[in-house]
């Protein structure tokens, strides 16, 4: 009677670890299926690979001469890169920043003097202001000048007269070298 006790027992161990592994493997499957089910729905939510591209932008700079502006695409919106002259440079560190609607210093918008990069859209309502090219008329300080509203822009891309509320948007960007310019 006794092998017959052991035996049940036996049994009973046996039957309590095969459902253990069972249950086991079940959830395991069931969580990589649930995995595998939800990850379409996650890798869905990541940028596409033509936004991506346009994160950032390398520029060469080589090019561009002393006085000369480019306009370049970064994010679909222009950017002005402007390779400054000496007196663009000591007029737009000459300015008093109490005189500015919104003060910025010339060094704050600039990581070397003579290069300045700015999102090339106004801040009042969106318009492209002139400026870039030399028949572009540069408004009332020597910068960018909006025609659709008035607003008017220093050699710096501070507003100094018109309805636009805040300064031209300089975009985070660095030096790779001393020829390119990386933006975003």
């Amino acid at each position: 009677m006794n092998d017959q006790a052991d035996d049940d027992k036996e049994n009973a161990e046996e039957s309590t670890n095969r459902r253990d592994f069972l249950q086991i493997a079940t959830y395991t499957v069931g969580g990589v299926g649930a995995g595998m089910a939800a990850w379409p729905l996650i890798d869905s939510i990541n940028p596409p690979a033509d936004v991506l591209s346009l994160a950032s932008s390398e520029i060469d700079i080589s090019s561009i001469k002393v006085g000369q502006s480019v306009t370049v695409m970064w994010r679909g919106r222009p950017v002005f890169v402007r390779h400054r002259t000496d007196s663009e440079i000591k007029e737009a560190k000459a300015v008093p920043m109490e005189s500015l609607p919104d003060p910025e210093s010339d060094e704050d918008r600039t990581q070397k003097a003579e290069w300045l990069i700015m999102v090339g859209v106004c801040t009042h309502l969106g318009c492209i202001p002139n400026g870039q090219r030399e028949t572009d008329p540069k408004g009332d300080y020597g910068g960018w000048f909006c025609p659709c509203h008035g607003s008017h822009y220093d050699s710096a891309g501070r507003i100094r007269k018109g309805p636009a509320p805040t300064n031209l948007e300089v975009p985070p960007y660095q030096f790779l070298d001393d020829t390119t310019v990386k933006i975003g």
